[in-house]
């Protein structure tokens, strides 16, 4: 089993801005963000999953819902990672999504 605490370390830092973040701030961008990589560990953690079904998209429910759908996106992946024979550099690039997706959001 792959240790993947940094994954969800990072993810949760990173939903705890967006949770503590102004509307106005969510509205110029970083929700968008926070969506934009919820969207993407889900579907990653759909195809580690199910490498032969076609992923679900994340819905957009709103600015004040990123970051649990963000948290949930993150959770996934790294269930997903742990029992999959990924390897921990699927982990780390995992991480580095998260990094650069809260720098671009100025979080």
């Amino acid at each position: 089993m792959l240790d993947t605490s940094e994954l969800i370390t990072v993810g949760e830092r990173f939903a705890d801005r967006l949770r503590a973040a102004p509307q106005s701030r969510l509205q110029r961008g970083a929700a968008a963000e926070g969506l934009a990589l919820a969207r993407e560990l889900s579907v990653r953690a759909q195809r580690l999953e199910d490498p032969s079904g076609e992923p679900m998209i994340m819905p957009d429910e709103g600015v004040f819902v990123v970051a649990d759908q963000l948290m949930v996106a993150v959770r996934d992946m790294a269930e997903a990672l742990r029992f999959s024979p990924a390897g921990s550099e699927q982990v780390d690039a995992a991480v580095v999504l998260v990094q650069e997706a809260a720098a671009r959001a100025g979080l």
